[in-house]
């Protein structure tokens, strides 16, 4: 049998055209390395090939080997993008991929974490020399931790698309109001967001906010609970003006628990006897 293989490997270095399309999906590695060394293979004939999910690893990684094959753009993003394909060669061919391939690469299900996360790497580093459509395309569909990215830089054309992209997570948000300097039209686009504005994390980390406006602090009091309401009361978290309003909103809570306990408290249910 590998006699055969071997014989069938050296017919295929020196196959036509027209049998290499046929011998694209032969079982054996030995025939398809013959494949990959015939004259007359065309980008095509790998794309197709690269198309086999159950592809050898030998054959992955000398397709990789090629520098020839790997001059094809088409060639070097269906071997990124190949299941199969070794680690090594994943990540060394993410810095060649196009913006919206590695974004691909960040979002796709069944893609490894390590290669999501230096894909989001690439995206991140790239970013700082985008210009704004392509900034306004990854604001769009870009992975969570380049949508929190661009939610910090706060560009006014770019804010409103990123806080509704799909991937972007309350996690990134709080990243970005964490920051005590924002960009003045990220704290308003939060506020006035449909989803953002009434998460209630996103509302306390808006009430720590310096720049956050009053009025919309005052309107986030009374649903704070009273643990986090007295934290936020503590020396050094807020400003002073501020405190007060925290202060007075614990009292008025203190006080309507009173008023409720004592409503419900034994002997208060019913009137009080004639006979009392």
């Amino acid at each position: 049998m590998p006699e055969r293989n071997k014989m069938d490997g050296e017919h295929a270095r020196s196959a036509s055209a027209e049998e290499l399309a046929a011998l694209l999906h032969h079982p054996e590695a030995e025939v398809l390395l013959g494949v990959l060394a015939n004259p007359a293979l065309e980008e095509t004939h790998v794309c197709l090939l690269l198309e086999r999910k159950n592809l050898p690893e030998e054959i992955l990684e000398e397709i990789a080997r090629r520098k020839v094959l790997l001059k094809s753009y088409r060639v070097k993003r269906a071997l990124a993008f190949h299941p199969r394909a070794p680690r090594l060669i994943s990540l060394r061919l993410l810095g060649d991929l196009y913006l919206m391939d590695l974004v691909q690469v960040a979002i796709l299900p069944g893609v490894s974490a390590e290669l999501k996360r230096n894909a989001e790497d690439q995206l991140l580093a790239r970013l700082p020399q985008l210009p704004l459509g392509q900034k306004i395309t990854l604001a769009r569909r870009g992975p969570a931790r380049v949508a929190g990215a661009l939610l910090a830089e706060g560009h006014a054309r770019v804010i409103s698309i990123v806080l509704d992209n799909p991937y972007m997570t309350e996690a990134q948000v709080l990243r970005a109001l964490a920051r005590e300097k924002l960009p003045d039209s990220v704290i308003p686009a939060i506020v006035q967001h449909r989803k953002w504005s009434i998460t209630y994390n996103v509302r306390l980390a808006l009430v720590r906010h310096p720049a956050a406006p009053l009025a919309t602090i005052l309107s986030y009091l009374p649903e704070l609970t009273v643990s986090d309401l007295r934290e936020l009361a503590a020396p050094g978290i807020v400003p002073e003006n501020l405190r007060k309003y925290l202060e007075a909103e614990v009292q008025r809570r203190i006080r309507a628990g009173e008023k409720t306990a004592g409503r419900s408290a034994p002997g208060n249910d019913a009137p009080a006897s004639k006979h009392e």
